[in-house]
């Protein structure tokens, strides 16, 4: 199966979560309000979230994968499997005592993860018992983690990407009742969405353990020995983790620079989420293929196919990514109207935060390329450049932020974010290119040109076009008739992309039809 097949398998599974995601935040948005219960759950649920995001994601991921492709070049299935058992083995008993002692000392960590609870005495208990429901989620998630990476490195990339989905089901299950007819108090409500979210978590462990089963590559786990090849796992996954980290410092930089105004932390938070789609769906899946795939070429010794594979990534990417970036400028209001625009949300809310939606997908085809461009150093098992690059963008983040917040309020934060994320694409590029790992030939760039053309061609036609329909999209029609005029827009975008991308030859429809079909 090719790799723009598995790219366009796992990007599907990727939307249907998103979608999912939405569902379970308009539900739990009528189950919990907004009031301290919610405050409560969501914080709760962002400590596990933390640990997952430095730990499971980044850090397992980057150092495991071109290890695990190594051995299973150099000494087939059997090695490959060792490998993974001695360092699963660690990973189980690290989650367990960090498990037991998070547990037995959350009240202590609370203080010093949410102080703002501590004076109010009920809602601070509340964040302690739902956390406590909730941690053990990050040692499912973990597991999840890394058997995952085993099977999108062996090629089986289902089950790893239709988790999500799964976890999102599981929520829905529990909020439709909540929400219907069996209606409780938010306090008590928290309770039962906690419980069903660890539900969820080891619904997905179970979903990637059967598909490993039925792949008949379970690690059998022993006790925890650390060999050379462990060593080494540890020395590439620290500087991850460090990586991982100083993006969630980003993130808390950035939000307490946005309290310093009304409604920009809710406004960033709602621009955040739409732009967050086509990320997801084409970033993740990107990057969840490519990894594997440029590591087992490069351990087996086939930098030409590498090459190829990061080229064809590279291509598909912005074939998505620049439509939908361009898409999201000329039409932000008409879509942060029709999505959000009803009850306490008003009209100057979606002003706002159409506003920081721009600023944020100005730096969406940056955001997919680093993405495109990390899994070149990764899988060469240099996790320490990539890392300084992000360290370095973070600082240019809060740099920029601090000076444009007083002007721009919220859209100076997403700029800025948007500018830090092309400073960290050039960064990965040239080095990149200077090691001789990344290079475009003139019918590259040609093709790349002709995408930024036809993609500025659509997105000046998709504004033209809401522009002279505005009468139609604005504030106090009915929803059906915002909604489907905006389907309209969409569609005829779609439409005009497509269509100037087949006839200038850039990509035709009939090629890439017949590479979804043969997988080639």
């Amino acid at each position: 199966m090719s790799l723009f097949r598995n790219f366009v398998s796992v990007g599907a599974l990727t939307l249907v979560s998103r979608l999912a995601g939405f569902v379970r935040d308009a539900l739990m948005a009528a189950v919990l309000g907004t009031g301290p219960a919610a405050d409560a759950f969501f914080a709760a649920f962002r400590f596990p979230n933390l640990f997952r995001r430095l730990f499971a994601e980044g850090a397992f991921n980057t150092a495991f994968v071109p290890m695990f492709s190594g051995a299973l070049e150099r000494d087939g299935e059997d090695g490959a499997r060792l490998l993974a058992a001695r360092i699963m083995s660690w990973l189980v008993a690290m989650l367990v005592v960090v498990t037991i002692l998070v547990e037995i000392f959350m009240p202590q960590i609370m203080v010093a993860f949410v102080p703002g609870f501590v004076d109010d005495r009920e809602k601070f208990e509340l964040t302690v018992l739902l956390t406590r429901i909730m941690f053990p989620y990050l040692a499912c998630m973990s597991l999840m983690a890394a058997y995952g990476a085993i099977l999108n490195t062996l090629g089986r990339f289902f089950a790893a990407a239709f988790a999500p989905v799964l976890l999102n089901i599981v929520n829905i299950a529990m909020l439709v009742p909540l929400a219907t007819f069996w209606v409780q108090a938010p306090e008590e409500a928290t309770i039962w969405v906690a419980m069903a979210t660890m539900g969820g978590g080891v619904a997905q462990l179970v979903l990637v353990w059967v598909a490993i089963q039925r792949a008949g590559f379970r690690p059998r786990l022993q006790w925890p020995r650390l060999d050379p090849e462990v060593r080494r796992f540890w020395v590439l996954a620290v500087p991850a983790i460090l990586a991982g980290g100083i993006t969630q410092i980003n993130i808390f930089v950035g939000t307490i620079i946005a309290s310093g105004a009304d409604n920009a932390i809710s406004v960033l938070s709602y621009a955040d989420r739409l732009y967050q789609l086509p990320l997801g769906i084409i970033g993740i899946a990107i990057g969840t293929v490519l990894l594997p795939e440029l590591s087992r070429h490069l351990k087996g010794g086939r930098a030409t196919e590498a090459r190829q594979s990061q080229d064809q990534a590279l291509f598909v990417s912005m074939l998505l990514t620049m439509p939908a970036a361009f898409a999201l400028m000329a039409l932000a209001e008409p879509i942060v109207r029709v999505l959000f625009e009803r009850g306490a949300f008003d009209v100057l809310a979606t002003t706002q935060t159409a506003e920081a939606l721009v600023a944020f997908a100005a730096g969406l085809p940056a955001f997919v390329l680093i993405r495109v461009l990390q899994p070149g150093f990764f899988a060469r098992e240099d996790t320490i450049t990539p890392t300084l690059f992000a360290g370095i963008s973070v600082v240019v983040n809060i740099a920029i932020s601090l000076w444009l917040f007083p002007s721009l309020v919220h859209v100076g934060i997403a700029i800025a974010t948007s500018v830090s994320a092309w400073i960290n694409v050039i960064m990965l590029a040239v080095v990149l290119a200077l090691r001789g790992h990344f290079r475009l030939d003139l019918a590259q760039w040609r093709g790349q040109g002709a995408i930024l053309v036809i993609t500025l061609v659509m997105g000046g036609a998709l504004w033209l076009l809401a522009e002279r329909g505005a009468h139609l999209l604005a504030p106090g029609n009915p929803l059906w008739l915002q909604a489907g005029v905006l389907a309209c827009l969409i569609g005829f975008g779609i439409a005009t992309y497509f269509t100037l991308i087949h006839i200038s030859g850039t990509q035709r429809l009939g090629q890439l039809l017949r590479r979804l079909r043969r997988g080639g």
